[in-house]
């Protein structure tokens, strides 16, 4: 009886315990539910929040879409980038390109403008998908790029590392530098074709000031209207030159004498491989789009529409002209002064303002980044910030002069590394492993039967771009360049001016004979 007395304690007081557990794990697990459930309801809050807001946004987008604010000043759409790339790849080498083919001969200039196209094109395409996979890898990573505009050194140090986030800063930003110098002896010279009473230099000087104010445009977003202008400036340009130099007609007793000299030659190259590698903005072009993904042969078609531009110009002045192109490397200076003429000097002018705005750019994103200024809302705070950007610029734009010749010296010694060499390079060894290959966010094109022939068409470019561009190109630019600062010195006043006329003596009347 005691035993049974004891046994049924027990057990009483074990169901008891057991109870109490039950109750207190229904407790927990009712808790754990009403905060899943609680959390389940705060997230759906947040998602139709999200979709709200979302919604609102592509409403406001929509409604924007058709405002006058947004058909003049924010572009991100295909067409955008188009003319973007089309408007920065061409500029003031459209008037050099006659002077190249001078130097080349006709075949050499009309294969040399294809090939380097062909090239371009390929390497600009490189730069989308090493975009591309860069951006996917850091927004796996929860990393928001909302009030960050990312550059090619970014790319270069999220893919592979400091070392070529350094190589890349250093090419490119150099590279860009020069290219505004360029352009803004492009419009010192050009402008003196319209009025010569004050010299290059003082014109230099006055434009240097006129570009400064492209610190108020904040990113490419905001060269909708620009971009289109500036292809239409530049197409009219392109096709005045042809059909002036056809109107013309051929010089008498000309020749046309090139290939002569290899310094000539490789120099000429290297101005057309100067032509075709604009497309060190690229990486900031396709951020300004609204999908980055589409920008993949945008540079293609863009440099197709370049080819009508350049090769029916550069073809029929050189026809015309033939060796005098020697010593005139801007293509205005030969054509008659005419109304048509002028139209096209003003509008190139505007044009290189515009494309001094694409090369400085990306300048004042690097100047804004190192300061500490790049999230600044302000759009006047940005653009005080960025001013010293321009002066470095307008000194050296003082000091070299050298329209023409400069092209090729950059072409050869810069641009060959920043957008053939470096990325040919990047591409290859961000996905030499078969992992990277596998887990690649864009697969060879399809016209690439495989990741073998990429990795063989862009060793061939490495290869013949050191060689032929910055081997050859450099030499014989660089021999072209110093002749240049010899014959007519730094900081020179008028570059290829023609000399003055001399001044008109006038007779002294006979004297009067006294009877």
């Amino acid at each position: 009886y005691e035993k049974g007395l004891l046994y049924s304690s027990f057990s009483e007081s074990l169901d008891q315990k057991q109870k109490h557990q039950l109750c207190n794990s229904a407790e927990e697990t009712m808790l754990s539910q009403k905060q899943a459930e609680e959390a389940i309801v705060s997230n759906l809050n947040e998602t139709e929040h999200e979709v709200g807001s979302t919604r609102e946004e592509e409403r406001e987008q929509d409604h924007s879409m058709f405002s006058l604010k947004s058909i003049l000043w924010h572009g991100g759409s295909v067409w955008d980038a188009w003319f973007s790339c089309a408007s920065n790849q061409v500029a003031q080498v459209l008037l050099t390109l006659p002077y190249s083919f001078s130097q080349l001969g006709m075949l050499s200039g009309i294969l040399f403008q294809v090939f380097y196209g062909i090239i371009g094109s390929w390497t600009a395409y490189l730069i989308s998908v090493l975009y591309v996979e860069y951006r996917t890898r850091k927004e796996k990573e929860n990393v928001n790029f909302k009030n960050h505009v990312i550059q090619w050194f970014e790319v270069l140090d999220g893919l592979l590392g400091p070392y070529w986030k350094a190589v890349g800063l250093a090419f490119n930003c150099t590279f860009l530098l020069f290219g505004s110098v360029i352009q803004l002896i492009a419009c010192a010279s050009n402008i003196y074709y319209i009025n010569d009473k004050l010299d290059k230099r003082t014109w230099t000087y006055i434009f240097g000031a006129c570009c400064a104010t492209t610190v108020f445009i904040p990113s490419f977003h905001n060269y909708r209207i620009w971009s289109f202008l500036g292809l239409g400036m530049t197409t009219y340009t392109a096709w005045y030159l042809a059909v002036a130099a056809i109107v013309h007609g051929q010089v008498e007793n000309v020749t046309h004498s090139a290939p002569t000299k290899l310094v000539l030659y490789f120099t000429g190259a290297t101005n057309i491989l100067y032509t075709f590698g604009g497309h060190a903005v690229t990486v900031e072009i396709m951020h300004a789009m609204w999908k980055p993904q589409k920008f993949k042969y945008i540079y293609l078609l863009a440099t197709l529409y370049v080819y009508t531009l350049t090769i029916p110009s550069a073809v029929a002045v050189y026809w015309a002209f033939g060796d005098m192109l020697l010593n005139h490397s801007n293509a205005f200076s030969l054509l008659p002064k005419s109304g048509f003429r002028d139209a096209a000097v003003i509008l190139m002018l505007i044009h290189q303002f515009i494309t001094f705005g694409f090369a400085c750019t990306p300048l004042y994103f690097v100047w804004e980044k190192v300061i500490g200024m790049h999230d600044t809302k302000s759009i006047c705070l940005r653009a005080l910030a960025r001013l010293p950007v321009v002066i470095p610029i307008w000194f050296l734009a003082i000091i070299f002069p050298f329209f023409g010749p400069i092209n090729s010296a950059v072409g050869s010694l810069l641009v060959s590394f920043t957008v053939y060499i470096i990325p040919s390079l990047a591409h290859m060894l961000t996905y030499r492993k078969a992992s990277a290959r596998q887990n690649a966010a864009e697969k060879p094109p399809f016209f690439m039967p495989s990741w073998t022939a990429m990795y063989v068409l862009n060793a061939f470019i490495v290869v013949w771009v050191f060689v032929v561009g910055f081997g050859l190109g450099g030499w014989a630019s660089m021999t072209n360049f110093i002749r240049q600062i010899d014959t007519f010195g730094l900081f020179a006043k008028c570059y290829q001016c023609p000399p003055p006329a001399p001044p008109h003596v006038v007779a002294a009347p006979p004297p009067h004979a006294h009877h």
